[in-house]
């Protein structure tokens, strides 16, 4: 399926890196990648959004004497503006060595940055616990976003920041109790209406968490999802025509794919071929080639990275439930890449989504970039939701009906399961299908409906409360 398009960077550099994530800058996306040991890099394009990608870092922002893993972006202080988190984990457990960064832009339409951290007022507040991943979560749906830090060997941490710049721990205080080898964390209508969490954890039970009003309880989601023997790593939500599977990773053990049943628990319906996926790092899914369906990238370390298609169930099957088989990889294949992070974007805004691919634990490796040259065929839509102050609705839900009785669902990523973030835009594949509606749900329950929608357009939608002002 894929071909090579790393020429979209102006660089072909190794670099250790882990994580990555996607935020909105002035001329086209910022593309973020940790550095581990080494400067973080910030991808930007040059000559006002027509050039290739260039690395842009320095100062606070490249750091080059941390080692960052994981790392999301969410508007923290409702100012409109994403901040960026980074986790940044010298030991494997316990106690980091390293604080983390979040790293705040002073003005939007520039990229100057400084560390909230490093106000006065939080150093006592530093986070050195030793962790991997980290997410975004707007527990109130006020557009104003928490980040989650899965911790290891330490109690998982929750940020929220005040009027002051004051970052509080708020995990005990809002019923994020997690204490084991914590890998994953996954954002999403995991078991309610609003931003659920889903906690994936190595020689553990994995943990599931309902958001009740701002306050999250943990839930049995089923022997299935817990896992306990397994060693967690990706995990994403994956659209099954309107409905959302797990699909989770695993390093030492059987990858799962997760469907929830009518009580709400979920069972493992994972083909043998995904099963038998190890030594993953991060998951992805996303429609590729622009044909109406969802693929799903393995990224392995180590082994060859492998992706997953649907297919439709057999006519004598006996079974309408979506049926997920291997196809080709192509240029994506990396079987000599130490693969760590990997996220799914539209970096060059022509609706057709990349491949970002990071490695580097073992040795440094460039990052690589991949795209399909089918999707070129197919229609395709893209749908930005904003909070009330401006900012990416991570958490926000997108639905789009097709002609002839299709329905797509997308959440706009707050955190993709292992050290990554794409991309704040649903993007929806529909091939030469009628787009006739896109509905938003926004973290507060609200809802607006934008009907008959062109195709091959990215639309900015606008949370219901500004409309009209």
């Amino acid at each position: 399926m894929f071909a090579d398009r790393s020429d979209l960077l102006a660089d072909a550099d190794p670099v250790r890196g882990y994580g990555v994530a996607v935020t909105p800058g002035r001329d086209g996306p910022l593309v973020f990648v940790a550095g581990y040991g080494k400067p973080n890099r910030l991808y930007a394009r040059e000559n006002g959004g027509s050039g290739r990608f260039a690395d842009t870092a320095c100062g606070i922002v490249a750091d080059g004497d941390r080692h960052a893993m994981g790392v999301c972006a969410a508007d923290v202080d409702a100012d409109g503006c994403e901040e960026i988190y980074v986790h940044n984990c010298a030991n494997s457990v316990g106690v980091a060595g390293d604080s983390d960064l979040l790293l705040d832009r002073l003005e939007a339409d520039r990229y100057r940055w400084t560390d909230a951290f490093a106000l006065p007022v939080n150093a006592d507040r530093l986070n050195f616990r030793a962790g991997r991943s980290v997410a975004a979560l707007d527990r109130l749906g006020t557009g104003r976003y928490g980040v989650a830090v899965a911790s290891y060997g330490a109690p998982l941490a929750f940020y929220e920041l005040g009027d002051d710049g004051e970052a509080s721990d708020m995990a005990d205080a809002v019923g994020l109790a997690v204490e084991d080898g914590c890998r994953s964390l996954l954002p999403g209508p995991l078991c309610s209406a609003g931003t659920d969490l889903f906690v994936g954890v190595e020689s553990g039970p994995n943990r599931l968490f309902r958001n009740d009003g701002g306050h999250y309880e943990a839930v049995d989601g089923g022997p299935d999802l817990a896992d306990p023997a397994g060693d967690a790593r990706g995990v994403a939500l994956v659209d099954e025509d309107g409905s959302f599977a797990l699909a989770v990773g695993n390093w030492e053990g059987h990858s799962r794919l997760l469907r929830p049943d009518s009580s709400g628990r979920y069972r493992d319906v994972a083909p043998s071929e995904l099963r038998a996926a190890e030594g993953v790092r991060s998951v992805v899914a996303a429609d590729f080639d622009n044909d109406g369906r969802q693929e799903l990238f393995c990224n392995g370390f180590g082994e060859t990275n492998r992706l997953f298609e649907r297919v439709d169930p057999a006519e004598n099957a006996g079974s309408a439930e979506p049926r997920w088989a291997p196809t080709e990889t192509g240029a994506a294949a990396e079987p000599r890449g130490f693969g760590t992070g990997a996220v799914a974007a539209d970096v060059d805004g022509d609706g057709i989504l990349e491949l970002v691919v990071v490695h580097g634990e073992v040795a440094a490796q460039p990052i690589s970039v991949y795209a399909a040259p089918e999707a070129a065929e197919n229609d395709w839509l893209r749908v930005r939701p904003t909070t009330p102050q401006g900012a990416p609705a991570r958490g926000a839900i997108v639905r789009l009906h097709v002609a002839g009785g299709g329905t797509q669902r997308r959440v706009i990523d707050a955190g993709g399961g292992y050290l990554c973030q794409t991309e704040p835009v649903a993007h929806f594949g529909v091939g030469d299908a009628e787009p006739l509606r896109a509905v938003v749900r926004w973290p507060d329950g609200r809802e607006r409906t934008i009907v008959d929608p062109e195709p091959n357009v990215e639309l900015d939608v606008a949370h219901p409360t500004v409309v009209g002002e």
